[in-house]
């Protein structure tokens, strides 16, 4: 008995059996069908090694192949390499579940049941010349694929038209029976899988947009969702990277890449910007699965000639701009989910611990680097390598530095998306990673508003770019992650003097700028956790070097306050001087009695708690979104909203 497949490496998909009269026309036309599906079919001689004995060979090649075709002709059954080979297959059939698809060609299927018409003459000619047990398992195997459920070839349609029925259903048969992958990259993504499959179903939907921010798992869902459906469709391709792939080579060679993979037609060669006969018409004829993964501009989904495809073809598109898909006429645009918690932490073990569920020791510690991650697959992926085999205290190091550092491979991948913004969408962007992260969102936009033209408008791309979201409609958000790398592009232009900076919000930053007086027109901001930093001694001129500085947020955490004593003093003067650019004053603890001196024209929020306010200004000059005092000499829990 030769060797079973387990203990053979898999080298082809398919075992092709036949008869000789059969080679030169219905076989080698099929034989051409299923390599055009890349298929790796098993052909007699033509796949042997040289010096390989005839049927020890084809033992191998049956055991190395996940299905066999069987056509069986008239004179299928005179053959006896060919009833060896009938009843090897039916052998592993038995025992190994291998697949068998029995072609009758131009053969009745009840007389290959019963051994009937020129199966009996063949047979009893094998009777007085072989073994009668040899002959019995020829029998016995024959009978057996005549039970099978076959394709019968007529004359009532082209051999052509039988023939891709075949590869169709070999296709779908592999497919099916194919194991199911429980690769780590699919976790989670099962429900949305689902949903999506069945968007694939209907009609009127030919263009899927995944969208989702960097690292989220578009690509993966993709994949998912086109490995499903991909045998349903003549021509299928998926187009990794198409931005950077432009990029690199250009549009109208991956254009050229893309139609001859599409149209089986070697070097392609079209340099307009349209498509002409006779490739429209071609493409037509074509019902296509194609995706195209990371598309940064709805260009480049025309560009493509998707439109030319034909009736049922489907496209899906990966972007991390809902308006990319948007302009590039997707029919429904799918935003792709984080990951929950549970999916999320069996997802970061199987790269920790390459194991489900985290070692009991490092429980703690796995559920804060999910936490860290938000349920961002590229995360988990990322972090779980780092930590693979390293020890606790290894451990507790990594969680401190992300405090600080986003991962340079996480860090690479995100810090793309914000590639191609302007310089509004940039600003606006920095002030929310730096200052406004979890405030609410009307109002930041009016503080933005007040100082940047078109601020509503740049907040609502940054949103489409998955830069920017919102945790409940009323308060504006982004990924931890992306909060780092904004305040990371910040530092890295000043991070030997953090008085040329832009924007301050590192305790030891702000405390050096305000203890030592080096405020410059860089500064545009300032927020401080007061609980941070020693007590200091705020001179009246701390912020007059500071023209252009638009915010100033210093708070105290809300935990503990009847124990809190102030950091920030008033070096024994009333009143503080305050550049007019200032549209956000937030401080708590507010150590000067008046605001006199300060020209408050451009101020939108004022919101000073538990200070000793004595004096504001005249109500006259001035117009402010909102007022909060707290706790003062003279204001007792008054709010305005004006």
């Amino acid at each position: 008995m030769p060797s079973s497949s387990s203990s053979c490496s898999m080298k082809h998909q398919v075992f092709l059996s036949f008869r000789g009269e059969t080679r030169f026309n219905f076989t080698a036309h099929l034989l051409k069908a299923l390599k055009d599906k890349a298929l790796n079919v098993f052909f007699d001689e033509h796949t042997l090694e040289i010096g390989k004995k005839l049927l020890p060979a084809l033992s191998q090649g049956i055991a190395a192949s996940n299905l066999s075709i069987i056509v069986l002709s008239k004179d299928y059954a005179s053959s006896k390499s060919c009833l060896a080979e009938v009843s090897d297959i039916m052998d592993r059939n038995r025992s190994e579940g291998h697949i068998v698809l029995p072609i009758f060609y131009h053969v009745d299927p009840s007389n290959v049941r019963n051994l009937g018409g020129s199966f009996k003459t063949s047979f009893e000619d094998h009777e007085s010349k072989r073994p009668t047990d040899e002959v019995k398992r020829w029998k016995d195997a024959f009978a057996k694929v005549g039970k099978l459920k076959g394709i019968h070839i007529q004359d009532n349609k082209s051999e052509t038209e039988y023939i891709q029925d075949i590869v169709d259903d070999v296709t779908r048969k592999l497919m099916n029976t194919a194991p199911r992958i429980t690769s780590e990259k699919l976790v989670g993504i099962d429900d949305q899988k689902k949903m999506l499959l069945g968007l694939i179903e209907q009609a009127d939907i030919r263009v899927i947009g995944f969208w989702g921010m960097g690292g989220i798992g578009k690509t993966t869902l993709a994949n998912a969702v086109y490995e499903e459906v991909s045998p349903k469709f003549e021509c299928r391709l998926f187009l990794k990277d198409v931005s950077e792939k432009i990029k690199k080579q250009g549009d109208e060679s991956l254009r050229n890449e893309l139609l001859s993979k599409l149209l089986d037609e070697k070097e392609i060669c079209i340099d307009t910007p349209f498509i002409s006969y006779p490739y429209q018409d071609r493409l037509n004829n074509k019902k296509v699965l194609l995706v195209l993964d990371d598309v940064r501009n709805p260009d480049q989904i025309d560009f493509m000639g998707v439109k030319y495809f034909g009736t049922g073809s489907k496209i899906l598109v990966t972007s991390r701009d809902r308006q990319v898909l948007r302009n590039g006429r997707a029919n429904h645009i799918h935003e792709v989910k984080k990951l929950n918690k549970n999916d999320s932490l069996q997802l970061f073990s199987t790269f920790a611990f390459k194991l489900l569920n985290p070692v009991v020791d490092f429980q703690d510690l796995s559920c804060k680097f999910v936490e860290y991650a938000q349920g961002s697959p590229l995360a988990l992926k990322v972090l779980g390598s780092n930590l693979y085999t390293k020890s606790k205290k290894e451990w507790e190091s990594e969680v401190d530095k992300l405090k600080q550092y986003v991962e340079p491979k996480i860090s690479q991948i995100l810090k793309s998306s914000l590639d191609g913004l302007g310089e509004l969408e940039k600003n606006i962007f920095l002030d929310v990673a730096c200052f406004f992260k979890g405030e609410k969102m009307d109002i930041v936009e009016k503080i933005l508003s007040n100082y940047y033209m078109g601020a509503v408008c740049g907040i609502r791309n940054l949103a489409d770019k998955c830069l920017l979201d919102s945790v409940d409609g009323y308060h504006i958000s982004m990924h931890d992650m992306l909060e780092e790398i904004g305040k990371d592009i910040v530092r890295q232009k000043c991070k030997e003097n953090p008085g040329k900076c832009s924007r301050l919000w590192f305790p030891e930053d702000v405390d050096q700028v305000l203890r030592y007086n080096q405020g410059t027109v860089s500064i545009e901001g300032i927020k401080l956790d007061m609980s941070l930093i020693d007590e200091l001694q705020l001179c009246p001129s701390v912020f007059e070097n500071m023209f252009n500085l638009r915010y100033i947020y210093f708070y105290k955490p809300e935990i503990g306050k009847e124990d809190w004593n102030p950091k920030l003093h008033a070096n024994q003067v009333d009143s503080v001087s305050l550049p007019n650019k200032l549209r956000y004053l937030c401080w708590d603890y507010f150590p000067f009695k008046s605001l006199s001196s300060f020209n408050s024209k451009n101020l939108v929020v004022l919101k000073l708690r538990y200070g000793n306010m004595e004096k504001l200004w005249n109500e006259d000059d001035h117009m402010v979104c909102a007022f909060i005092f707290s706790s003062s000499k003279f204001f007792m829990e008054k709010q305005f909203i004006i």
